[in-house]
């Protein structure tokens, strides 16, 4: 699924990824995509930047409470445009290769969780991905790309760009003849630019540019350390606890959690970046709706929209991105409310784990019921789509409370800038990271 057109654009993701720093010094590029993902006047309503959906201290996902708790999805720019799914995280995403199908015919790669940042575009799936929420209009919503090129090359203070566009790329990047009033243009909505056709050409090319260094920033080593309490313990740094040690071993055995979140050693991913329907009930608190309204069809939803035969696109109905597990637990407190699933449907770490043993042992719910209500009853509600269910790798896995209780004391270790109990006074946690 690669383009010829990607060719330059791949070759100059490829000397960006290979840059050699540490987590405390950026590249230009680097800084630059960090400048950009922090600005929230990259929106219509200049109130809404990437880090207002991926949050460091949340695990490069959001931090609002009040969504989480409910329907999981996010606010955009615009008040009361809602998105349809919750944010992913941001962290280990631009790991994940082109889009593209394997010898076994199942689907790799590509960003957002139903896979239509495919790549194929720039080189990089999260190139890709960071291109769509500028101008989506549930997201920050401006109606054409040249505005986020114009906020891009104009910052509010300069001091949020040690690095700014044109230093980074050329003095070309952002010469380009604005409309007058473009500002105001740009915040309105429905409003497309009127450029020369060399101006538009060159507009296109710097938003390229724009999201390539977001991909640059989000491949780094700040928003990618490997610094877990995992991490540490292969180093051999620190010591699991016992009941970490038989949750890691329940993770590569009964539990069956490596078939799909894959950990294979050292700097170790926890994704295949395949695709999969888990049976996840629909979240009745989504404002996007429920069925028969709404339907979350994922990676077949992307690909009927794309053209896709119905054989091909059938195949995949239902099937969202398999997340990396990393951060899966980092929250700005131990009370703090994240939420779990493409869907946000669960809202702790027991629960879902609960469900992965449990999805198929327990009877079904008569009512799209919260996970809350669902656990209390002691049922489980249908599946929101049906078709192509993971019968093979959960539902029914034996396990007990302990076990339960034991993988989630494991995936608490996946965090991100773990520090040894007598080093946490004196050094604080590389991903309490804000805009420079």
């Amino acid at each position: 699924m690669t383009s010829k057109r990607s060719g330059h654009h791949l070759l100059l993701f490829a000397a960006i990824a290979s840059s050699k720093v540490s987590a405390a010094e950026l590249t230009p590029v680097e800084q630059l995509g960090k400048s950009l993902f922090f600005d929230e006047h990259l929106s219509i309503s200049q109130n809404q930047s990437c880090a207002s959906c991926h949050q460091p201290e949340a695990g490069w996902t959001g931090r609002i409470e009040r969504f989480n708790r409910n329907g999981a999805v996010y606010e955009g720019s615009i008040q009361y445009r809602f998105g349809e799914r919750k944010p992913p995280s941001a962290a280990y995403a631009a790991q994940s290769p082109v889009l593209h199908i394997d010898k076994e015919g199942l689907y790799i790669g590509g960003n957002f969780q139903d896979g239509r940042a495919t790549g194929e575009k720039l080189g990089n799936p999260s190139a890709d991905q960071a291109q769509d929420p500028f101008v989506n209009p549930v997201e920050q919503a401006l109606s054409d790309s040249a505005c986020v090129v114009y906020r891009a090359c104009n910052p509010v203070t300069t001091t949020d760009y040690p690095h700014s566009h044109e230093e980074v790329w050329s003095s070309d990047a952002c010469a380009i003849n604005w409309p007058d009033a473009v500002e105001q243009l740009c915040s309105t909505q429905g409003v497309t630019l009127a450029l020369s056709a060399d101006d538009r050409d060159r507009s296109n090319d710097s938003y390229d540019k724009i999201a390539l260094a977001i991909a640059a920033y989000e491949s780094s080593p700040e928003v990618n350390p490997f610094s877990s309490k995992y991490d540490l313990s292969l180093a051999g740094k620190v010591e699991l606890s016992e009941q970490e040690r038989l949750g890691q071993k329940l993770y590569f055995g009964k539990g069956k959690c490596n078939l799909c979140h894959v950990a294979d050693g050292e700097r170790a991913l926890f994704t295949d970046y395949s695709y999969d329907n888990l049976g996840f009930p629909q979240n009745p608190l989504n404002p996007a709706g429920v069925a028969p309204g709404f339907i979350d069809a994922g990676l077949g939803g992307f690909l009927q929209d794309s053209g896709h035969s119905k054989e091909q696109y059938q195949a995949q109905w239902g099937k969202h991105k398999v997340p990396t597990l990393r951060n899966i637990d980092l929250r700005p407190d131990k009370n703090f409310v994240k939420s779990f699933g493409h869907n946000g449907y669960f809202k702790s770490l027991e629960g879902i784990v609960h469900f992965y043993n449990t999805r198929d042992s327990k009877p079904r719910c008569p009512g799209l019921y919260t996970e809350e209500l669902a656990l209390t009853e002691g049922c489980w509600p249908v599946p929101e789509v049906s078709a192509n269910l993971n019968n093979e790798e959960l539902g029914d896995l034996g396990m007990t409370v302990d076990e339960e209780a034991a993988i989630v004391a494991f995936l608490r270790t996946l965090s991100d800038g773990y520090r040894a109990p007598a080093a946490q006074a004196e050094t604080a946690s590389p991903v309490s990271i804000a805009a420079e």
